[in-house]
This record gives C-alpha cells, sequence and structure tokens, in this order.
C-alpha cells in the first residue's frame, strides 16, 4: 500500500498551502480535499509563511484579482494566452529542462523587442524610464 502523502506532489503542496494560508481554509477540510494526514497539512501551511514574509521586507502590497474578471486580469490572462501561443505550443522540446532554458531568451524578447498593440508597437520595456538596458544572448 503507497505511503498516504504520496499523491502530495510539490504543486499539490503549494495548492494545499494557498488553500490554508490565502483562502483561510480550515486544516481538516484542506488535508480531506488534498488527501493527506491534517499533520501535513499544517506542516504545508506553515511553510508557505516565507511567500508573505519576503513580501514584507521588500515593501511589497499582494494584491488579489477577482478570477474570471477580464476588467481587472485581462492583461495577465493576455499574457498567458501569449506564453502559450508564442512559446508553448510552438515547437516542440527535448525535455522540461530544454522547455525551461528557453524561457528567459522567450521573456527577454517579449518584453524588450517584441512591439505591444496597445503601446503603439512598442515593447514594454519601453514604458520603464529607469529600466538597466542589459543585453540579452
Amino acid at each position: 500500500m503507497p505511503h498516504r502523502n504520496a499523491p502530495l506532489t510539490e504543486l499539490g503542496r503549494l495548492r494545499l498551502a494557498r488553500c490554508v494560508v490565502e483562502d483561510g481554509w480550515p486544516l481538516r477540510r484542506a488535508a480531506e480535499r488534498f488527501q493527506v494526514a491534517v499533520t501535513t497539512a499544517r506542516r504545508w501551511a506553515d511553510r508557505s509563511h516565507l511567500w508573505p514574509d519576503t513580501l514584507a521586507k521588500a515593501g511589497i502590497t499582494h494584491k488579489r484579482t477577482r478570477p474570471y474578471r477580464p476588467q481587472t486580469n485581462g492583461k495577465a490572462e493576455r499574457f498567458n494566452r501569449t506564453l502559450l501561443d508564442e512559446r508553448a505550443y510552438a515547437q516542440p522540446y527535448a525535455s522540461e529542462t530544454a522547455r525551461r532554458a528557453a524561457l528567459p531568451a522567450w521573456l527577454h524578447t517579449y518584453n524588450h523587442h517584441r512591439g505591444h498593440t496597445a503601446l503603439n508597437g512598442l515593447p514594454p520595456a519601453s514604458r520603464v524610464p529607469n529600466l538597466r538596458r542589459v543585453r540579452h544572448r
């Protein structure tokens, strides 16, 4: 018989922690939803304080948007769609490592060279006045 917490992947742990810490789920509910012991749910929820603590130290306020609300999260949704269309599905990758290695170059092109219609054909980096210009290989 497999270990009770075997189905809890790294992504599952993160989702569990978000449900408890950010969404306020009771530990028992999260444990049942993710099919783990309550003690495991507590352990992963306690570890998730790193993110809010890091934001607080940097003076950043975490803001959430309502899901499925294009008026407030349309830019993020559009970026996700572009990421899928132009990168994720544009070419096959030999491995997950190769796919991850290609992301920084794509992000650089997207932010520094690819024109955006909302910016009259300029890249997003053109709107940041104090951005240090770095050449990307």
